[in-house]
């Protein structure tokens, strides 16, 4: 049986983004990991505008990489409020918006090189900057929140 070659790390990239721009994910935005951790060597950061779209980003996603013989590891279901998905090189979360801006890992792992379909309008953002430096709610806590049982901790 023939064994599939799996893609170059900047093809894998490339996949990944046309899947999460052509699901409509919002606010794509990748992070290079190199010469800060060993676990990856970028993470790719997305928004859904539900639950049920972010459960939607990350089948379609999983569908498409295990079409190029990736087999990612993936964690969030069946909340679907932060689902990650690890293909060893790349490391893909996808949020709630509110989930995503209490979080903030942007903030966290360093300045964004790419801020990918911030709005389908036609505004751009410059990157990472452009996340809120606070929840919305003050006593918002996605492990909290009714009907989260995702393990987030």
């Amino acid at each position: 049986m023939h064994k599939r070659a799996v893609p170059a790390p900047e093809e894998l990239t490339a996949l990944v983004l046309e899947t999460l721009d052509d699901n409509k994910a919002e606010e794509i935005v990748i992070l290079p990991l190199e010469g800060k951790t060993d676990i990856a060597r970028q993470m790719i950061v997305a928004s859904g505008r539900s639950a049920r779209h972010v459960g939607a980003l990350a089948d379609h996603l999983e569908s498409r990489l295990r079409d190029v013989g990736v087999r990612p590891t993936i964690e969030g279901f069946p909340s679907c409020d932060w689902v990650l998905l690890d293909t060893g090189d790349i490391i893909v979360h996808l949020f709630r918006p509110e989930v995503r801006t209490y979080y903030n890992l942007e903030k966290m792992w360093g300045p964004a090189i790419a801020h990918l379909a911030a709005h389908r309008d036609g505004e751009t953002g410059t990157g990472a900057g452009d996340a809120p430096e606070a929840s919305a709610r003050a006593d918002f806590d996605p492990v909290r929140e009714p009907g989260n049982t995702a393990d987030v901790g």
